[in-house]
Parts: structure tokens; sequence; C-alpha cells
């Protein structure tokens, strides 16, 4: 039987039941935070039909580079029935596979988004995004900051613990 000083960190050789809770609750912790994060970054990417309102006369100017506004839009669309895909199979077997195809379209998405509005200077006529002027500004860099957050979890190792010497 082992005496309570083998269990105590600080004292005894043993195991340490204090580290082992600590340990515990670390895992619990990064867990949660990992599924929150996740949770929060598809369903903030479910909501990518915005881009749709890149195409709606009244909502944005007439003289919105259509080459910036089409792709955009159609890129963003596509994007949010991915998210809403991988939110549908988040028990699946499917998710990882599609997570990654998500999260690679939709990064590719704002890339291209952000060339092509490079591209056809967009800058030079912001005042047509009209109200739309949101989604580049606040949107697109939460979105690109979620993606950079998926890469990160997807790449990373897969948890082990550690086995305990004993």
């Amino acid at each position: 039987m082992t005496s309570p000083r083998a269990l105590d960190a600080r004292t005894g050789p043993g195991p340490s039941l204090a580290s082992f809770d600590l340990n515990l609750l670390v895992a619990f912790e990064a867990l949660w935070v990992e599924r929150s994060v996740t949770a929060a970054g598809r369903r903030l990417h479910s909501f990518r039909f915005f881009g749709l309102a890149f195409l709606l006369p009244g909502f944005v100017g007439p003289a919105l580079p259509a080459a910036f506004a089409v792709p955009t839009a159609y890129g963003d669309f596509v994007t949010a029935l991915l998210a809403m895909l991988v939110l549908l199979t988040a028990r699946e077997r499917v998710l990882l596979p599609l997570a990654w195809v998500f999260n690679v379209f939709g990064a590719a998405d704002l890339i291209m988004a952000t060339v092509q509005a490079i591209r056809v200077d967009l800058p030079s006529v912001a005042g047509q995004l009209g109200a739309a002027y949101a989604i580049p500004v606040l949107y697109v860099p939460l979105l690109l900051i979620t993606h950079g957050v998926a890469f990160s979890l997807l790449l990373r190792p897969a948890y082990t613990p550690a086995r305990s010497a004993g």
C-alpha cells in the first residue's frame, strides 16, 4: 500500500496525484478550447454567403467592378456551403477530409478575392462597396484568422496522453 507521503508532489518519490490532476485539467481545457474555437470558426464561416451582397444592386454601387464582385460572391457562397457541410458532418468519418477541403478552398477564396481587389484597384472605388464595406474591413480579417487556426489544428499531430512511469 502506498503511503500518503508517496503521493505528495513535494516530498514523495511516487507519482503525484496533484500533477495528474493538473495534467488532466490542462488536457480537458485544451480540448474544450479547441472544440469551442473550431465550432465558432465553422459557424462564422457558414455566414460567408454575406459575400453575395456584392451582387445586390442598391446594396453596392453600380460601378463596383464585376471582375471583383462576381468571383468573390460565388467563392464565398461555395465556402459557406462547405462550412455548413462541415457543421452537419461534425461527428462523421468524413469530417477531416471535408474540413481540409473547406479550409483550403476558403483560404484560397479569400486570397484570390484580395488579389482581385488589388488588380481592379478596389480602394479607388471603395465608396461603391456601400454597406458591404464592412465585409472586407471587419469580416475578412476574422475569416483569415480562423483559417489560420484551423490549419494549425489540422496540421497538429493527434493528442496522445503521456504515459506515466510506474
